[in-house]
């Protein structure tokens, strides 16, 4: 039987992580196999196996789930990581920035874009969710799909212009359906032609 174990959150996140009526809280400890104890005024979280447990991985598979929730992800989301083909995937921010609170914001502000602009693309275009939270910046997806917007966000922060990082993203979207049409139809990559955002094979055949 897996052993309890521990994680600590910003305790202004553990509302969110009990949710109304510790509905949030009950929907993890039943989807995991596992019952949490959480200390409010600490932020922290014992995380203990049930004797029903199917899972072996359950009690990793809850701390996950509340690392993303205490790192800025609707708990809805978050919930996603019951799903064994999604993962979570937190970067550190540049400790430089954590010197300076303003620089802090303003690598937050060019992630995020105006009015949420950079952050909806990167999430749309890699198929992943995505939190600003404080120091960190989180995904939950594929495990691929993660690499590529964890690309796209250190390519922000090294400086590089926005319409660099769109571009990137369109590469690496149009590289995904290929090899997404290509395992469907089992046709090899490099008889695959792209017209007008249509999939076609080739037709090897001549007159």
């Amino acid at each position: 039987m897996p052993e309890t174990d521990y994680v600590k959150i910003p305790q202004q996140r553990i509302g969110a992580l009990i949710g109304k009526n510790g509905e949030v809280k009950k929907a993890i400890e039943d989807g995991t196999g596992t019952y949490l104890d959480i200390d409010s005024e600490e932020g922290a979280v014992d995380i203990t196996p049930r004797d029903d447990m199917e899972d072996p991985l359950g009690v990793w598979m809850a701390n996950d789930i509340i690392k993303a929730v205490g790192r800025g992800f609707n708990p809805s989301v978050a919930l996603k990581l019951l799903d064994e083909n999604f993962y979570l995937e937190i970067i550190q921010l540049p400790l430089l920035v954590g010197k300076s609170k303003n620089a802090l914001a303003r690598y937050k502000g060019r992630i995020i874009g105006k009015d949420g602009k950079t952050r909806e693309i990167i999430m749309e275009m890699a198929e992943v969710d995505m939190a600003v939270y404080g120091k960190t910046v989180s995904f939950i997806g594929e495990l691929e799909n993660i690499k590529i917007a964890e690309e796209a966000v250190k390519m922000i922060i090294n400086g590089s212009r926005h319409k660099s990082v769109y571009s990137f993203l369109e590469q690496k979207q149009h590289e995904l359906k290929v090899k997404e049409f290509k395992t469907i139809v089992g046709i090899d990559e490099d008889k695959i032609e792209y017209r007008d955002g249509v999939f076609e094979p080739v037709d090897d055949e001549s007159d």
